[in-house]
């Protein structure tokens, strides 16, 4: 089982009802990414981390080597976006910053440095919210979320056999590599680079071979299209919806009195 899994079922807020997790962090979501604002998105992303780390007791080292994941992802998009090229300098407008290389001049300009940081904040925002949820609530409560919106059930069956066979990649990948691995396998980098194919392709024949035994054992159990799951028991907290609300009074009253005031 992954670790973010396994915290999923064991965090404090694993008992609290889904739906109030899925309002909380959708609504936090969306309301940031739809007003661009980078005071909101680095709210959201204090409250949010809070929320996981302070609340639900995630622990904050692994919190926070989550975080790293995307972050070099994210490094590399603002550097994109930060640093512009062109042939004709004198057509440079409000720029920051330039250089000369060869032909090319290199400059960062005003309206570049206000979308990274836009890009910045509002993707720490999303991310936040998304591991709120992720870490906070199992896969198959979120399904059973997702059946009652009324989302096609072959979507949902999709998304749970998808996340499912995640599980059998890792395992089986792990188990590849630590025996190619104590064979030498990774001895040398051309060495590497016909391991690593040989990995990737035994791996899909096992995943298919996994699958085809899953829709074997499913058939012999009267599958008639349709996954049925257990569905655990939650009640309405009167309280957790006050906190909701006014968490949702107070960003939106910080953007309306301080919008815009970090760009």
């Amino acid at each position: 089982m992954l670790l973010i899994d396994q915290y999923a079922y064991i965090n404090r807020l694993a008992k609290t009802h889904p739906v109030e997790k899925i309002v909380l962090a959708l609504f936090l979501l969306l309301f940031s990414l739809t007003v661009k604002d980078a005071l909101i998105s680095l709210i959201t992303f204090f409250l949010m981390s809070s929320l996981t780390v302070l609340v639900a007791k995630i622990p904050w080292q692994y919190y926070s080597k989550l975080l790293c994941i995307p972050g070099v992802f994210l490094l590399s998009s603002m550097i994109s976006i930060l640093l512009s090229f062109t042939q004709h300098p004198e057509l440079i407008h409000s720029s920051i910053w330039q250089s000369h290389l060869m032909n090319w001049t290199v400059y960062i300009s005003a309206q570049s440095v206000e979308m990274s940081i836009q890009l910045f904040f509002s993707v720490l925002s999303s991310i936040s919210c998304l591991y709120f949820l992720t870490l906070t609530t199992p896969v198959h409560e979120l399904m059973h979320v997702l059946k009652k919106c009324k989302v096609p059930q072959l979507l949902i069956e999709l998304i749970e056999l998808t996340y499912r066979f995640i599980f059998v990649f890792l395992e089986k990948s792990v188990q590849i590599f630590q025996s190619q691995n104590s064979r030498l396998g990774y001895l040398s980098v051309k060495l590497g680079m016909h391991s690593l194919g040989l990995l990737i392709s035994s791996l899909f024949v096992h995943v298919f071979k996994r699958s085809k035994e899953l829709s074997i054992a499913m058939n012999s159990r009267g599958y008639d299209e349709s996954i049925i799951y257990l569905e655990d028991s939650y009640q309405y907290s009167a309280r957790n919806w006050t906190i909701i609300l006014m968490i949702f009074l107070v960003i939106i009253v910080v953007f309306i009195q301080f919008g815009g005031i970090l760009v």
